[in-house]
């Protein structure tokens, strides 16, 4: 049997109980955002991460040796190829190379100096202790 103005009704009743859900959800998703006492004790007892060593990238022709000191007479350890980018320590003066007497110590745990003429530091390196 079907009763004039009913479907409006029906209707009506329908939005305002998913008007009330939808309320009800977001009141929920609100205070589950909420951080709680333990998970605040916990971000200030997780030690930060140490920062990332800065990098350069190698601008030679034909690539670049890394030496043990920072001078070019020292024993050389390796070649670094054009394009190849690496982790930079620091930094300190050294031999002048081409009008640059700059050297940076290579990072992340591999040993050698290169000279600073042939490299493009891609952020700020500290000098040296």
């Amino acid at each position: 049997m079907y009763v004039p103005g009913m479907q409006r009704i029906a209707i009506a009743g329908a939005v305002t109980v998913l008007a009330v859900a939808g309320s009800v959800l977001s009141m929920g998703t609100a205070s589950a955002a909420t951080p709680t006492a333990a998970t605040i004790t916990a971000q200030q007892t997780h030690k930060a991460a140490p920062a990332a060593e800065p990098t350069g990238k190698v601008v030679a022709n034909g690539g670049l040796w890394t030496h043990q000191a920072s001078n070019t007479a020292s024993k050389r350890l390796g070649l670094l190829p054009e394009g190849a980018v690496v982790a930079l320590q620091c930094k300190k003066a050294g031999e002048n190379v081409d009008g640059n007497k700059l050297w940076y110590k290579i990072g992340a745990g591999k040993p050698g100096w290169v000279a600073a003429r042939y490299v493009r530091n891609l952020a700020p390196v500290p000098y040296c202790k």
